[in-house]
């Protein structure tokens, strides 16, 4: 393995305009693997349903998948679930629609055809990694989430369908659209308590909101 000395400014120092204390950095691996974070960075990409019903400035996957983490670390405390798991899982859940974009049911791509590409995508991600631990643990974490396949999974699962309500209740404050498929797409598929719990709160919030718009 080879290794890539890199000089960067002490960031401590920066912020105080000394630009004279350099620290060296000792990188391991192969310089190509960084192509791998290029590819991330097409997390960018704005989440489809949104843009389908015409919100602008709306999140894009990358934060779909930070407020998903972020889940993750609030409900720490869940009995038996692994954590760190979680939040790993919630970063790489989405990362095949850094190449095959957000395929949603409106895109009429069958079920079959979207998880072939995916899978694909991120065959392509963990070669660009070069193999390795790395890479072993992205599609781990991956396929377990496709798979549904622990109890982590199953959380995370649940904070996907969270996130994009709690998102939706946001965009119905900020934008005055009625968003209501987004709220039936989600309705009783809900697996864990927690997710059921926090769902119930946002479902909640949304109908005291109506009730006090429908007062004024």
């Amino acid at each position: 393995m080879s290794q890539v000395y890199v000089t960067v400014l002490n960031p401590v120092d920066v912020g105080l305009g000394v630009q004279h204390h350099i620290l060296h950095l000792q990188v391991t691996g192969r310089p190509d693997q960084f192509l791998c974070c290029y590819r991330f960075g097409h997390m960018a990409t704005k989440r489809t349903g949104w843009v389908n019903h015409g919100l602008k400035n709306t999140e894009s996957i990358a934060d779909h998948m930070h407020r998903m983490a972020v889940m993750a670390i609030i409900a720490a405390g869940f009995p038996g679930i692994d954590r760190d798991k979680c939040v790993k899982m919630a970063v790489v859940h989405d990362i095949a629609e850094a190449i095959v974009g957000d395929i949603t049911p409106s895109c009429g791509v069958p079920k079959e055809e979207k998880s072939r590409r995916e899978r694909a995508a991120v065959d392509e991600m963990c070669m660009l990694l070069g193999g390795g631990l790395a890479a072993e643990e992205v599609k781990e974490l991956w396929l377990d989430y496709e798979n549904n396949a622990s109890l982590e999974a199953n959380l995370v699962k649940d904070f996907d369908k969270v996130e994009m309500i709690l998102q939706a209740l946001e965009y119905e404050t900020t934008h005055g659209k009625v968003l209501n498929e987004f709220y039936e797409s989600t309705a009783g598929k809900f697996q864990t308590a927690i997710g059921k719990a926090w769902a119930a709160e946002i479902i909640m919030r949304r109908e005291r909101s109506v009730d006090l718009k429908a007062a004024q």
